[in-house]
């Protein structure tokens, strides 16, 4: 297995542990995370995301395969379930990552799955009739964006 297909499986290993600060050593100081929900977060921004998610995920249920790598790209693909606690509904995600390397760490780390098919589990009815709106996609970045402020604000310095 090449180094750096260790490293993804390191790192989806730490999160089903829901282990933030295993995951947040597998990427570099200044890595770039995006996905549909938040965006693009650089840094420390995207280290705090996870220590969000996984501090918040009590009963999260993660599956990963399709680990592929090489010297400076790698793919996997993971699955969530997990009780989204602004509405108490149950969402399965499938998640398709890509990842790029540098000095034996992620620099880069890009999720992407179907904002309106998450919209629909997580939000019922609004995501149904509206998910694939950009009203909806957008109040849905900007919920998650303010929850990880209001999360770093209260993080201890």
């Amino acid at each position: 297995m090449h180094s750096n297909a260790a490293l993804i499986e390191t790192f989806y290993r730490a999160f089903q542990r829901r282990d933030a600060e295993a995951m947040a050593a597998c990427y570099t100081s200044d890595v770039r995370f995006s996905d549909p929900a938040f965006g693009e977060l650089v840094g420390s921004a995207a280290t705090d995301m996870w220590r969000m998610l996984c501090s918040r995920a009590k009963d999260l249920q993660l599956r990963f395969s399709d680990v592929a790598a090489d010297d400076a790209r790698g793919s996997a693909r993971w699955e969530a379930d997990y009780l989204f606690s602004q509405t108490g509904r149950m969402v399965h995600n499938r998640i398709d990552a890509s990842f790029k390397f540098r000095d034996g760490l992620i620099a880069e780390h890009r999720d992407t799955f179907d904002l309106w098919r998450w919209s629909r589990q997580a939000l019922g009815l609004p995501g149904i009739l509206l998910g694939w709106s950009p009203i909806v996609r957008n109040k849905v970045r900007s919920q998650a964006l303010r929850g990880l402020e209001a999360f770093r604000a209260a993080k201890p310095r």
